[in-house]
């Protein structure tokens, strides 16, 4: 007992650092955009495109990941999808035209870190039981931690040593961290193994069943779809908006702009999963109430930040920000997994994904067409609107759907 206990933190490590390069990897195109733009010559709206179908990519492959996640040893498809997204990274350097980026970035990195979320977001759920909300928030810091060190790093490689060998250098230890990872991390077998190709296409159905049969559900990705468009929105752009805006140099910018929203974020979402899984003891609707304010709160913050005149308000609207979408995404999957069977959660995780990332995939590319007109404030400070609706959605399953949802599922395991 003491040596499983022991692990299920050991194996949270290894996830947090293969986290940690899905976002930096994720990251550093959105950092060095001024510089790949400059050097292939391409336009904003070009650019956008290459997000939009990073997202789409990742749209489109997660809910297969989930179920394949659910069927089969999820340390392999951690450690497969760690060195695929990273191997296409350190590739992605060699790019010399917009077909490159779109191949190696869009579709090799997005379809390669789509395969991650939904195993490891499994493993940690079966590991994790009364400590979930707090082992997935801290997991989720890893997400803070690869945004900020690519703003950071990455950002000062790329004006230093030109944007390629930022690539080269995040693709390149990725890789050596698959190779740990393969050695380190124990087998985990599916909650089902051994069926037959009738019996899988039976679960598959099922499984999606499951989630879309139930209200509550269904208004809980509707609020995920909320903060994908929002952080989708805000990462491919909110680097080049600094640089623009205030002058600031590339390595400036990249870290400015993800800073002071991730280190808020951190401490949001540590705060938001102690405080989610303390008061869950009583009544798991408390993870809802402590999501809908989040969202509801963060929304003021994500219009300040357009329209702030001083740099120092713009670090203040991002740190504010930061804070309460840490205090949402303390519980990001723990809201759902009380809806959901044990058996079905990966699935549920990818296909929920694929409902965010799919609609949230124009962000990029509208943004960046609509700012030679609208500009760059009007457009970031109109995200703002999807943080309130996604609250209003998180409400309405409190107020009518999630209690009924929750005593449905079957007990846990």
């Amino acid at each position: 007992m003491k040596k499983t206990n022991f692990y299920k933190w050991e194996l949270l490590i290894w996830l947090w650092l293969a986290f940690f390069f899905n976002q930096a990897d994720r990251q550093i195109f959105n950092v060095a955009l001024p510089l790949i733009k400059a050097d292939l010559n391409l336009t904003d709206a070009q650019l956008g495109l290459v997000g939009s179908l990073f997202v789409l990519s990742l749209g489109i492959c997660i809910p297969f990941a989930g179920i394949i996640s659910d069927l089969s040893n999820r340390k392999k498809i951690v450690v497969f999808s760690l060195l695929f997204w990273s191997a296409a990274t350190l590739l992605t350097g060699f790019s010399n035209s917009l077909i490159h980026l779109i191949l190696l970035r869009s579709l090799a990195v997005g379809g390669g870190e789509a395969f991650y979320a939904p195993a490891a977001y499994g493993i940690i759920g079966q590991h994790h039981q009364k400590t979930r909300a707090l082992a997935m928030s801290i997991h989720q810091t890893s997400l803070y931690a690869g945004v900020i060190a690519s703003g950071a790093l990455g950002g000062y490689i790329a004006q230093t040593y030109g944007w390629k060998n930022t690539f080269y250098l995040f693709g390149g230890a990725g890789i050596l961290l698959a190779a740990f990872l393969s050695w380190r991390l124990q087998s985990n077998l599916p909650v089902l193994s051994g069926m037959t190709r009738a019996e899988q296409m039976q679960f598959t159905r099922q499984a999606i069943g499951e989630l879309l049969h139930k209200p509550s559900a269904i208004l809980l990705c509707c609020a995920f779809l909320s903060l994908v468009l929002v952080n989708v929105g805000y990462t491919s752009w909110m680097p080049t908006f600094l640089h623009e805006k205030f002058s600031f140099t590339i390595a400036q910018a990249g870290f400015n702009s993800m800073f002071y929203h991730h280190v808020f974020a951190f401490i949001g979402v540590m705060l938001g999963g102690l405080l989610s899984d303390k008061l869950a003891q009583k009544s798991a609707q408390y993870r809802l109430v402590i999501q809908s304010s989040g969202l509801l709160l963060g929304a003021p913050f994500i219009y300040g930040m357009g329209q702030a005149s001083t740099p120092f308000l713009t670090y203040v609207f991002l740190a504010g920000f930061g804070f309460f979408r840490g205090i949402y995404e303390a519980n990001l999957y723990a809201t759902l997994f009380a809806v959901i069977e044990p058996r079905y959660r990966s699935t549920a995780v990818g296909l929920s994904a694929m409902f965010a990332y799919i609609v949230a995939a124009a962000a990029p590319f509208l943004l960046g067409y609509l700012k030679p007109t609208l500009g760059l404030a009007k457009g970031l400070s109109a995200l703002s609107l999807a943080y309130f609706l996604g609250a209003c959605c998180i409400f309405i399953s409190l107020r009518w759907f999630f209690q009924k949802d929750s005593q449905l599922k079957t007990t846990e395991s």
